[in-house]
Formats: C-alpha cells, structure tokens, sequence
C-alpha cells in the first residue's frame, strides 16, 4: 500500500450530537506537522462550553427509553462491526492522515490502524456476552447480578497511538452500551475527529459518541470535573493523572481509570541469544520514536554480555533510518513536537553530566522538524536522571547487572511498573522473574507485545484499572445486584 502524501484534512470542527460545530468562543488552534514544524491547518478549540454541549446530549442519549438505550446488544455489536468496516475501507487515508499528524512511519500506521479494526470487532463480540450470574443465596430469596453501563463516560486520550488510544477508549465502553465524550490530544487530532464522521456514517444514534477537540487545562479539566460525566478514562502522564484524579475527587465522585507513565526494565541474562536480545531491545525502546508508554528504557544487561551488548546497541542505533516517515525505508520519524524534543534533549545532556558514557546519537539531526538522533548510553547506573525519569524518546540506557536477585531489587525500584521484560533461555528462571517484577504487563523472550485479547495497564504510580480484553469491560459497568423473595408455597 503507498501513501497519501499531504492528505486531504475533511474535518476540523468538534463533533457533538452527530453534527459537526464551530466552537462557542469562536478559537481555533493550530495543528503542526512535526516533519517540519508548519501548520497543517486550524482546528476548532472546544472548551468548557463545547463540553458542556457534549455531556448534555451524551446524557440525553443514554436516557432510558432512548434508541441507544433500548437497541439490542448484538445491534450495538453490529455498529461497532460496521464502524472496524469503514475503518479497514478508509484504511489508506487513516494511515496517511496519521502519519502527516503524528510522524510515525506510514507502514507503522498501518498496522497500528489494522490493530484498531481488530480491536473493534473484539468488542463489537462482546457486545452481547456482557452479562451477569445467578447466585444460590441463603433464605428464601432468589439472586441474581446485572451488569449495567456506567452511563456518560469522558475519555481524555494522548498522542503518541492518536487511532489506537481512540479506539481502545470507545470499543468497551460502546460494547458496554455508554455514552462517550472523548478529547483528542491537541497535539493530534485529526483521525479521531475523521473517525466521528464514521461513527455517523456506521449508524449510531445522535449523542453516543463526541468529539471535543482542545487543551487539557481547559477541554480535559472540563471533562474531568463535570458533575453529569460519571466515569472518566485518561491515558498520558502521571502528572497529568493526578490533576484528573484530584477534580474527580472534587466533583462527583466519578469512576476513574488512568493509564500513565512508565519506566519499564528489560532484563537479559548472559544465557540469552546475543542477536535476539539486542534486536527486542533496540525495539524496545526506539519503536514510536521512543514514544511508547512502556517502553524498555532501562536494559538491564548480566554482566558476561555487557560489552558485547553495548557494542550490538551501538551498532544497531547507528543503522536506523530517520527521516521522511512516507518513505518505506523509514524507521523513526520525528518527536511529536518542540516542547517534546527539547525535553528529550535535556536528558541527553543530563545524562552526559552525569557520566553516563554516550555510544551513539545524542544529538538532534537536522534543523527542520523535531527529529532526534537514536542514542545509546552505557555505564549508566540506578542514580541518574535518565534511568529514573520517563524520557518518552529514542535513547536506550544500558545498566550492568551481575544476578538475579540483584536486578529484581534494582529493576521493582521505581514509583512505575506498567511493563517488564526478561530475555532468557531457563524458563524456571523466566518464571521466578515474572512472578517477582511489579508490573501490570511482563513479557518473556519479547517485548510490547499488545494485543485485543489481553489486558493493559500498570502497577503503582503507572495507573489503575485495565485497558483491553475482557478485563476492560470491569470498567464501563456497574454490577446492580437483584434479590427477589419467593413466596412459600402454601401447606
């Protein structure tokens, strides 16, 4: 598949009740290629009022006796079917529309978007197998559990997987039968807002599904305080997380699930194949330009493989192509914007300060766009900067460890634990390693290895609750408990 190169942009206005609007206050913000740093176009700036819009009709759409709430389970099913459709129908241009407003590389787009279809007709199957238990109680009582829609569910999603954080939001939460008043990071977005007009073309009734694009501290702390939104789902900082945690806690008390930051080990014993590792490692932490949140940014390497690692990393950092992420050779595009790569350089140069030894990179390459040289550091040790602080780029920081009862102290000292990784060929020791890291996510001989079927999210200071699979389902329903008593039959 090639891509379209500058796509057409059809739609830059927020999204409410199945129409398309300018904002109350009249603002627009601009939208930039991080390629080069020029604008895209304007996109209109919802805030407060526009949230407030959103959560009305979302509210009245999930009234009972509306069509949403009233329509049959398996035709919700169907919606969600016909949208993954329209998605795999569009699926050049979605791809190439993300990559113009992300950077990431186009095939990495397509098959982040082709992991969306596969997302959607998970959930668009679980639709009508959402249900709850008869349960033989004491007494004359019969019992039994309903799982019921939480109702109108705020969504706040970041811009590192600006579809795939999309999608991840509304399939359960549609599957589950709510309402969703979702916020596109600023930064990124178009596809979500060219994926409303899907969810209109694909049948949903007026006020499901809105689209409010604008800033967190006024478009997302609007969502996260509103008194009629009963449940919000964030994905982004621990920072950030914190800010929707404490306005839940000053509103109404709304359900909450965040999946946020991490600094995620990956640990390879010496018994490892030396290829392989370093090939999961360097994905690891370069995939997505460095920003994924569970990236591998700490390798932990035994030491009888330390310097022979190193060498493979630097080897590795040095062969990756960045550039024009359109083109098919392509493997790193740019950081999402100024502020991003201004930030990463900051760890670069810590990290210098500090003695870490630089092996690759470290440098920004060329002067247009944000595009960061992929870097490698050696001799990094627990105490410095870029080992603690999440750096959400393309440097990978490798720290010697000498066993496992060490690395498993070194590796769970963190406020994170969202994932882990071990790379290892004794398989008891594989499994003590899992059993032993705090994190929501461990992957043995493989790394970031997501799919629709299993649950994501993290341990700590990572997050709360769960994303994908069944267990993301837990999120968007209540559990209403029913007891009925039954009459004694007559003598």
């Amino acid at each position: 598949m090639e891509p379209i190169v500058n796509p057409e942009i059809k739609y830059k206005q927020i999204f409410i009740n199945n129409e398309w609007h300018d904002s109350v206050s009249g603002k627009t913000f601009p939208v930039l290629n991080p390629c080069t740093g020029e604008k895209i176009c304007d996109v209109q700036e919802g805030d407060k009022a526009d949230v407030d819009k959103a959560v009305a009709v979302a509210r009245a759409a999930f009234k009972r006796g509306s069509p949403w709430r009233t329509m049959d389970a398996s035709k919700r099913g169907q919606l969600i079917n016909k949208l993954a459709d329209f998605i795999e129908r569009d699926l050049q241009y979605l791809s190439s529309l993300e990559t113009l407003d992300n950077g990431k590389p186009f095939l990495e787009a397509v098959e982040d978007i082709l992991v969306c279809i596969k997302v959607l007709r998970y959930y668009a199957g679980w639709a009508d197998k959402i249900h709850g238990k008869t349960i033989p109680v004491d007494g004359q009582y019969f019992t039994y559990t309903r799982h019921e829609p939480v109702g109108v569910c705020g969504q706040i999603i970041p811009w590192n997987y600006p579809l795939l954080m999309f999608v991840w939001k509304v399939g359960p939460a549609l599957a589950c039968g709510n309402t969703v008043v979702l916020k596109p990071a600023e930064q990124t977005p178009l596809t979500a807002l060219y994926c409303a007009a899907l969810v209109k073309e694909a049948g949903f009734p007026p006020g499901v599904v809105n689209i409010v694009p604008g800033y967190g501290p006024t478009a997302g702390a609007a969502i996260t305080e509103h008194m009629d939104v009963d449940k919000v789902a964030f994905t982004g900082s621990t920072e950030v997380g914190h800010l929707v945690m404490q306005a839940a806690g000053k509103s109404n008390l709304k359900r909450v699930s965040l999946e946020m930051g991490g600094k995620s080990p990956l640990i390879i014993f010496a018994d490892a194949d030396l290829d392989d590792a370093a090939m999961w490692a360097h994905a690891a932490v370069m995939n997505n330009h460095g920003q994924n949140c569970c990236a591998g940014s700490r390798t932990f390497v035994e030491e009888a493989i330390y310097d022979a690692f190193v060498e493979k990393a630097k080897y590795m950092a040095e062969n990756r192509i960045v550039g024009d992420p359109y083109d098919a050779t392509t493997q790193q595009g740019p950081q999402i914007d100024e502020e991003q790569l201004n930030k990463i350089m900051g760890y670069i140069e810590s990290a210098k300060k500090e003695g870490a030894k630089l092996e690759s990179g470290g440098e920004r390459l060329g002067s247009k766009g944000y595009f960061v040289k992929p870097t490698v550091f050696s001799d990094v040790t627990d105490d410095m900067k870029i080992a603690k602080e999440e750096i959400f780029g393309p440097v990978q920081s490798i720290i010697k460890f000498k066993d496992a009862s060490e690395v498993i102290e070194r590796a769970n000292r963190t406020t994170y634990g969202l994932a882990a990784g071990v790379i290892t060929k004794d398989i008891n020791k594989a499994l003590m390693m899992a059993h032993s890291l705090e994190a929501g996510s461990v992957w043995v001989n493989c790394y970031d290895i997501v799919t629709a079927q299993t649950p994501f999210g993290g341990f700590k200071m990572s997050g709360h609750g769960r994303e994908l699979g069944e267990y993301a389902l837990h999120e968007y329903t209540e559990i209403k408990t029913v007891t009925i008593k039954i009459p004694q039959k007559n003598s």
